[in-house]
């Protein structure tokens, strides 16, 4: 047994012994922040309102300029809960099927492929319908995803968690460079796509949710099915194939489901970041390991996360407002710190 399989046995081991109990009161615990930051995203923005108006506006009352304002609040803090929970989810499962605790949507290039997609879709074609612009965001996804993994597989080693790193960046900064050669010629245009490319949740819609939900429920539903699998290629393949499990087929299965949130969310808010690099680190540490527990951990404190971010947005800036994906950089960039620091960082 090698040494990098003997130490994540260990770690494995160690999570075992996490009770089951500590597991369900963190899971808990992060439903209530949940709930605590909904409640904060509908009552808190950059007009004040009052209780009751907040009441009548989740009614669905629009009578006066603040329940109006909280009625347009609803739609848009279901879609950070959403779009933060498919982050986290898909952060998690990157990590788990490249074994590469660097690895998220935003490094490995998966969210600027669909970005590309989608700016090229829009500036040359025409785009319009939101469903066809959510199929181009997860086919760039797909065809980033397959360029990193081709990329990093080359050379000795084969596709190491430092090798698909130094692609994915590398990727990552030609995709945007060929998105900035698309946009500055069209200047009627670049304005929508350059707050897009930041990343955010204004003007959400249900409309729009009800279009991309039926993607994300999908992309997590194949996640989670895969759980068991991804805890058994964190031993590595060949300990894997020895445990009888199907390497290609559960790598195969994991990545498509991650590639599916991450190109649907893109589509709907833009590329936002760090949300799936710092969320699974966290829950690592409340929760071990184990997929079983880490996958739906890192979606509710993904969309925890996001919906806070979409918060201190509207709080900080007023009477104006900061696009969530500049937050999640401002808070993500330091949890991730704190996170390496404190536990040193190593192939999952």
């Amino acid at each position: 047994m090698t040494t990098a399989v003997r130490g994540r046995t260990a770690q494995d081991a160690a999570s075992a012994r996490r009770p089951v109990p500590v597991r369900v009161a963190w899971l808990a615990a992060a439903l209530v922040a949940l709930a605590l930051v909904g409640a904060a995203s509908v009552a808190f923005g950059v007009r004040a309102v009052t209780w009751p108006d907040v009441v009548a506006g989740v009614g669905g009352a629009s009578n006066t300029l603040a329940e109006a304002a909280v009625l347009q609040r609803v739609p848009r803090t279901v879609l950070a809960m959403v779009v933060g929970a498919a982050l986290g989810l898909a952060g998690a499962v990157m990590q788990g099927v490249t074994r590469n605790p660097l690895a998220d949507p935003g490094i490995l290039g998966v969210t600027t492929g669909a970005s590309l997609a989608v700016v090229v879709g829009l500036a040359f074609f025409g785009l319009a319908a939101p469903t066809t612009v959510i199929w181009v965001a997860i086919l760039g996804a797909a065809g980033a995803a397959v360029l990193v993994y081709s990329i990093g597989s080359l050379g000795r080693g084969g596709a190491t968690p430092l090798k698909l790193a130094l692609a994915g960046a590398a990727t990552s900064a030609a995709f945007s460079s060929l998105i900035s050669a698309v946009l500055l010629p069209r200047v009627d245009a670049l304005t929508d796509f350059r707050f897009w490319q930041i990343g955010g949740v204004g003007g959400a819609s249900f409309s729009r949710i009800l279009q991309v939900l039926p993607f994300l429920a999908v992309g997590a539903l194949v996640c989670v099915v895969t759980a068991r699998g991804l805890n058994s290629l964190a031993l590595g393949d060949d300990v894997a194939a020895g445990l009888g499990e199907h390497v290609a087929r559960t790598r195969v299965l994991a990545a498509a489901g991650a590639i599916l949130l991450a190109g649907a969310a893109t589509a709907v808010a833009g590329p936002i970041g760090f949300v799936g690099l710092a969320v699974p680190h966290l829950c690592r540490l409340l929760v071990g390991v184990d997929h079983r527990w880490l996958l739906p951990f890192s979606t509710v404190v993904g969309a925890v996360l996001l919906t806070a971010a979409d918060v201190i947005g509207r709080l900080v800036a007023r009477p104006a407002e900061v696009d969530v994906g500049i937050v999640t950089a401002i808070i993500g960039a330091p949890i991730f710190i704190w996170i390496v620091r404190r536990q040193k960082v190593r192939a999952l």
